[in-house]
């Protein structure tokens, strides 16, 4: 069975890269530009993992990842935060992500955490 992502980035070029970089390696993507809806959408798709942005326009990943993490419903989803500012996410903590990779970022590194985690994920 196809493992599910969503992806919360509101810069397209992220999106467009990360779907096509995911879906090519087997994965079944939903895009969100945005976080207002995340737990709808979570609750819509049933994602496997969620890659968040930390700066999405008004709205802070970080705080969208802690909700993620501690809500009892989608504590187990695995997160991964990314972010053009690795100073200040590290200077306010990870906000009980399980991944932080900073922007730029290596394709290749990220598909390995993603599958690191989402087989992580799945043992459990």
């Amino acid at each position: 069975m196809e493992k599910r992502i969503l992806i919360v980035d509101d810069d397209a070029a992220i999106l467009d890269v990360l779907n096509e970089a995911l879906c090519g390696d087997g994965f079944s993507v939903k895009m969100a530009e945005g976080g207002d809806d995340v737990f709808k959408l979570i609750d819509e798709y049933q994602p496997d993992l969620v890659i968040i942005d930390y700066i999405l326009n008004g709205i802070n990943g970080g705080e969208i990842c802690h909700q993620i993490k501690t809500n009892r419903k989608t504590s187990y989803l695995p997160v991964i935060i990314l972010s053009a500012h690795p100073r200040v996410i590290s200077s306010l903590g990870y906000y009980n992500c399980d991944e932080f990779i900073a922007k730029p970022f290596d394709l290749d590194y990220l598909l390995s955490k993603v599958h690191g985690l989402v087989e992580h994920a799945s043992t459990k």
